[in-house]
């Protein structure tokens, strides 16, 4: 006779049980660890202690604080403020003056530091506050609201301002299309959009898109191997690389 399958578990039981392995593993020397109890089959009438209980508790509530009730337009959480304790917090963008970006931790701000890193040194040298990431859902409007998830950067909005076109030199957009290619096209830019917004990039995925975390990954190697990486010269002209870029463009375009 067959076993019964597990029950699912819940979010709140999955948390429990992350705090509860983490907090036994903190008292316990390695070897007694290993052989806790959290770290075996877990017994359906198990108890978790108070403090843990206590302490996802105030977790989620602070989350449930945080959120803005809605989506952005890109399907990601709006959140109503940064640096509180939830998925956004304010991160450095490296060799760039730009020292206080806020972005939604993990694969989105992976994606948009690397944009922001390349427009610094292959589009126009950034100076501090000329890039622009969380900010409040009130009155943002359209593809705007995807800064609220933390999942948008404005780049000189200043230089760009929302409504205007042609912003941007022939080298400059060669090498800006060459950034949205290398980014699979996870990344969509606001001069592509019915409402102009030259100053804008947003992620053009949501959470469950697997694209974003290869592209995440892909870019973490990248930065880790000899010869690739932001900094390392290419050429935007290229026949393959101009190729991939626009047929990019084409279709990012298209479906403004």
């Amino acid at each position: 006779m067959s076993a019964s399958p597990a029950s699912p578990v819940s979010r709140r039981g999955f948390l429990l049980r992350i705090a509860a392995v983490t907090a036994t593993a903190a008292v316990l020397p390695h070897s007694h660890a290993l052989a806790s109890p959290a770290y075996a089959a877990e017994p359906r009438d198990y108890t978790f202690p108070k403090a843990v209980r206590e302490g996802v508790a105030r977790a989620e509530a602070r989350n449930e604080r945080l959120l803005a009730g809605a989506r952005s337009a890109n399907g990601w959480d709006m959140e109503t403020a940064a640096d509180e304790g939830g998925s956004i917090a304010t991160v450095p963008v490296p060799g760039t003056p730009v020292t206080n970006l806020q972005l939604r931790l993990g694969a989105p701000e992976t994606v948009l530091v690397h944009l922001v890193r390349r427009f610094h040194y292959e589009i126009t040298a950034l100076q501090p506050g000329e890039a622009v990431g969380w900010t409040a859902p009130k009155k943002l409007r359209g593809a705007a609201r995807n800064l609220a998830s933390g999942t948008a950067v404005r780049i000189r909005p200043g230089h760009y301002p929302a409504g205007t076109k042609g912003g941007y030199f022939p080298l400059e957009l060669a090498v800006l299309r060459d950034i949205l290619a290398e980014l699979d096209g996870v990344v969509r830019w606001g001069g592509d959009d019915r409402a102009v917004d030259e100053a804008l990039f947003y992620l053009a995925v949501g959470p469950d898109d697997t694209r974003l975390i290869a592209v995440a990954e892909r870019l973490r190697v990248g930065e880790m191997t000899l010869g690739e990486g932001v900094g390392v010269l290419v050429d935007v002209h290229d026949k393959r690389r101009r190729s991939v870029a626009d047929a990019l463009a084409r279709r990012q375009r298209n479906a403004a």
